[in-house]
């Protein structure tokens, strides 16, 4: 596996490569100080396969950086990692593209598992931080106080998801991009207020959408 990691401080750049070169002999790290010199290195680096991004930095800040990221590398999942538990921030990173929020304060496995979730084809939301409201996994609101909280598309995919297929097979039935899939998905979760396939499972099953 391997990671570009962008933040301007040096201590915890170097801190978190250091972190992550512990999950296994074939992790290796690219570092970079700024969202412009992240996504110069992407043109030399083809093989990345993760991002980890700081939100507050100089010059460009990391959302714009997700959209750049997004707009060069559309496969190259971003996985924030910001010092910010403002629930809106979250939810901005994610509506822009990122696959993962992780806020500074949480453990360091948190990340870790954030970045496996995310190499699984999955989506990072914290718990934390999106369900700060009183509404328990899988209630929802929907549009106009009633029916589906999600789109016809957005239910096909859940129906693939909650079949076990990987976004791979879902994108290739579907005609879609991966990305254009885990969009759908992350717009899954916030609508049915959920973490987890598993559970975005369970919530399409009890509405009757799967």
């Amino acid at each position: 596996m391997k990671l570009l990691i962008v933040d301007d401080h040096p201590v915890l750049r170097e801190g978190l490569a250091a972190l992550l070169r512990q999950t296994g002999p074939d992790t290796s790290i690219v570092l970079a100080e700024s969202a412009p010199t992240a996504l110069a290195l992407l043109d030399r680096h083809l093989d990345l396969d993760i991002v980890v991004l700081d939100l507050m930095m100089p010059g460009m800040n990391g959302m714009a950086a997700i959209t750049e990221f997004g707009r060069k590398r559309p496969d190259l999942p971003v996985i924030v990692l910001s010092s910010s538990e403002d629930p809106h921030e979250a939810r901005r990173a994610l509506a822009l593209g990122a696959l993962g929020y992780v806020p500074k304060s949480a453990g360091q496995h948190t990340l870790i598992a954030a970045i496996d979730l995310v190499m699984k084809g999955e989506v990072y939301i914290p718990p934390l931080i999106l369900g700060e409201s009183t509404k328990r996994p899988g209630s929802y609101q929907a549009a106009g106080g009633g029916g589906s909280p999600l789109t016809e598309r957005q239910v096909e995919v859940l129906r693939r998801l909650s079949a076990g297929q990987p976004n791979k097979t879902i994108a290739y039935e579907l005609d879609l991009s991966e990305k254009t899939v885990k969009a759908h998905i992350t717009a899954i979760f916030k609508a049915l207020n959920v973490v987890n396939r598993t559970q975005a499972a369970a919530a399409g099953r009890d509405l009757g959408l799967v």
